[in-house]
């Protein structure tokens, strides 16, 4: 990875309706700190009781190996603690000491939603709440029953078993750090902008870092970026004018009121 931030500017003010991952308002928590462990064994990936729900076994047969949890060297400038996602591989790196990284497989946003830049992680929660953007719920109308109150979290959430919400500078731009029930769609460009993660792997980063941890995402070429870019957020649809009835037609002769 080569360079360093040099400064951090937005390219659009209201990023939230893209990335279809609003926050939770009973987001809590606090982190263990930041330790390396040996992770390269796909028995990581069974069953988990959590909180009341079983999270079912990944088929790590399935998965690919580069994309499963484990120790790797890489280098970086960026300290011990700080979360390196590069979308370009698939990948997100926490680092655990100098040329050293607990490396994860992920899915980053499709195309037309991707994003680079830095944030910090301001909250984390278990099986987070997810609260569909409207936009989203006008491209899905069966999500209509979620408007405003959201989906429960459960096995079938978008959001996983947990979520680690990401802020720039203050700003809520909608993008998180979150599980996903869809294990088929890591390594792929799958999601609205989120960061997915096996549900498993998810549970384990959660326990690693504590809020405030930095986060940046390196450009599609894998570059350290240099200022925020995010999708540009869509012109919202103009409401129709609504249909005025013509009055009836007035019969020749007629002197009463209209």
């Amino acid at each position: 990875m080569r360079g360093g931030f040099s400064g951090l500017v937005t390219s659009a003010a209201m990023v939230l309706v893209l990335a279809g991952c609003q926050m939770d308002p009973m987001a809590t928590g606090a982190a263990q700190p930041v330790t390396a462990a040996a992770m390269n064994d796909p028995s990581h990936y069974g069953p988990v009781a959590d909180n009341g729900f079983n999270v079912p076994a990944v088929p790590v047969d399935r998965v690919p190996p580069e994309y499963q949890r484990q120790l790797v060297n890489y280098e970086t400038d960026q300290p011990v603690g700080t979360i390196i996602i590069d979308p370009s591989t698939k990948h997100l790196y926490l680092i655990t000491q100098k040329g050293r990284a607990l490396r994860y497989g992920i899915a980053v946003g499709r195309s037309g939603f991707g994003w680079s830049g830095t944030a910090n992680i301001v909250s984390r929660t278990t099986w987070p709440r997810w609260i569909p953007p409207y936009e989203m719920i006008d491209r899905k109308p069966e999500l209509e029953k979620f408007r405003d109150v959201g989906q429960p979290g459960g096995l079938t959430n978008p959001l996983g078993a947990r979520a680690l919400y990401l802020e720039t500078n203050g700003v809520d731009y909608g993008y998180r750090i979150h599980g996903t029930p869809e294990w088929e769609s890591i390594g792929h460009n799958a999601s609205s902008g989120c960061i997915r993660m096996l549900n498993q792997d998810v549970m384990d980063l959660y326990n690693r870092v504590p809020d405030g941890t930095f986060v940046v995402v390196l450009t599609d070429d894998g570059q350290f970026p240099t200022r925020l870019t995010v999708p540009k957020v869509p012109a919202p649809k103009k409401p129709e004018p609504p249909e005025i009835p013509m009055p009836p037609a007035i019969e020749p002769g007629y002197s009463g009121p209209v």
